[in-house]
């Protein structure tokens, strides 16, 4: 087919298409008798041009008149060709995919919005050493002990100053000497959480290695015991907070290593075994049996059950219900050493006050059944006020606080028991007005291990 039939069928139908629409707007287009040469202003376009005869029966398109206003105002419901019908349809395909990819745009930043994590979600994702370490209830906490402490120094202050006839003045002397004892706890705990999770740790494992020196310089030892005890202090007592302080730590981004399998058993298991081991290789037989269960005793309470401490640090808590906790660690750890030494103290008030039945007489002669259970009620009470420092419930804050209070006089009887038999009166005279450290944890190191273990039991 040549060039010129090509645009004649082109012509034609170009043609019917302009009568059909010339006849539904009211004009009449040329007809093609009436059109014998084609005009300048038909010409088609250039890629298509004509030769200057036009062929027999050629038709050329006329010109497009202006229209009307009542031609505008009239509704076109002419037939679309199918190349216009084709493009409305790639055109209506494009405005939905604008409009559709407008309303995904929409969901989508709908959608970011809703996901964002909040401050809460982002301290649960975060480890217990990156969440917050001073939280509101933490600094309460501290002031209240710190205004109490204030009040009670004024109350000792007047009791010195002006003597009361009433009072013994034995008790007022003990009661300023346990005051600045606890005023330097107070200092020396604050100190160690001003200095965050690994400065805890330090004073903690500080702490573990006066109290179990304390205890080795009570016992007997021979010579052959030095380097076992040389293992014990140097080795195994810095060993076991360096395993806690390196625990949770990020290894690689967004993992970490719990080493809780490691620091659980390693004073009870190896180090248990390695010290009659070593005591064996010295040579020396004699007591071998009670040298060995010394050592091992003043490890396994001074060192290991202390640890349990400050590994609280490291609990990713949760409350009763599931939902994470976005509380402190340290104010957890405040409000476990706070209870623990506020049993001992209504422990022996209440003996004092009603305290009828020893319990017994010949290990501790200050230690009653009344004190026992006033004391242990007591301190439930104020675990239960204390309850929003924690993550338990008022209930379980009382419970929590009543076992520490009853480990607690289990460890006291049990130190007493120990010092009874030395015969000695204080493990040492570091802290003024109440001996030797050992004597004030006595309570923290029989408690730490259940406290701890309770709370990842039931709120991990």
């Amino acid at each position: 087919m040549n060039r010129q039939t090509q645009m004649l069928i082109f012509n034609l139908v170009f043609a019917q298409a302009e009568s059909q629409k010339s006849g539904e707007e009211g004009i009449t287009s040329p007809t093609p008798s009436d059109t014998s040469t084609p005009s300048p202003e038909s010409t088609p376009p250039a890629e298509s041009q004509l030769p200057s005869s036009g062929a027999p029966g050629q038709v050329i398109p006329a010109p497009d008149e202006p229209k009307t206003n009542a031609q505008e105002s009239t509704p076109n419901t002419k037939p679309k060709s199918p190349s216009v019908e084709a493009k409305a349809s790639s055109d209506e395909g494009q405005n939905s995919t604008d409009r559709n990819g407008a309303v995904n745009r929409d969901e989508s930043d709908q959608q970011a919005v809703i996901v964002q994590p909040t401050l809460s979600d982002k301290n649960a994702e975060k480890g217990p050493a990156e969440a917050l370490w001073f939280d509101f209830p933490t600094i309460m906490l501290a002031t209240v002990v710190l205004v109490v402490l204030g009040i009670a120094s004024s109350v000792a202050h007047y009791l010195t100053r002006t003597p009361n006839p009433l009072i013994n003045p034995a008790l007022v002397q003990r009661f300023v000497h346990r005051l600045w004892a606890w005023w330097l706890m107070f200092a020396i705990l604050i100190a160690g959480l001003f200095m965050h999770r690994i400065g805890t740790i330090i004073l903690f494992g500080l702490v573990s290695f006066w109290a179990f020196r304390e205890f080795i310089t009570m016992t007997p030892t021979r010579r052959g015991d030095h380097r076992a005890l040389f293992w014990s202090l140097v080795v195994f007592t810095p060993l076991q907070y360096v395993l806690i302080a390196i625990s949770h730590w990020n290894i690689r981004p967004d993992e970490s290593i719990d080493l809780y399998g490691i620091y659980s058993i390693m004073i009870p298991v190896y180090a248990s075994l390695f010290i009659p081991a070593r005591i064996a290789m010295a040579g020396d037989h004699k007591r071998f049996l009670e040298r060995s269960a010394q050592i091992q005793a003043g490890l396994l309470i001074c060192v290991y059950c202390l640890s349990f401490a400050p590994a609280l640090l490291d609990l990713r808590l949760s409350t009763s219900e599931g939902e994470p906790w976005n509380g402190s660690n340290a104010g957890l750890l405040f409000f476990f050493i706070l209870i623990s030494q506020i049993s001992d103290v209504f422990q022996w008030t209440w003996s004092r006050i009603k305290g009828n039945r020893i319990i017994a007489k010949d290990v501790s002669s200050s230690r009653t059944w009344e004190g026992l259970m006033g004391g242990s009620l007591s301190t439930g009470i104020v675990g239960a006020l204390l309850f929003w420092v924690t993550p338990f419930t008022p209930w379980q804050a009382a419970s929590m606080a009543i076992v520490v209070a009853w480990l607690g006089f289990a460890g006291g009887m049990t130190m007493s028991a120990i010092k009874r038999d030395r015969g000695v009166h204080d493990y040492g005279s570091l802290v003024l007005g109440h001996a030797g450290v050992l004597d004030r944890i006595d309570t923290l190191c029989f408690s730490a291990p259940i406290f701890y273990h309770l709370t990842r039991f039931f709120f991990v």
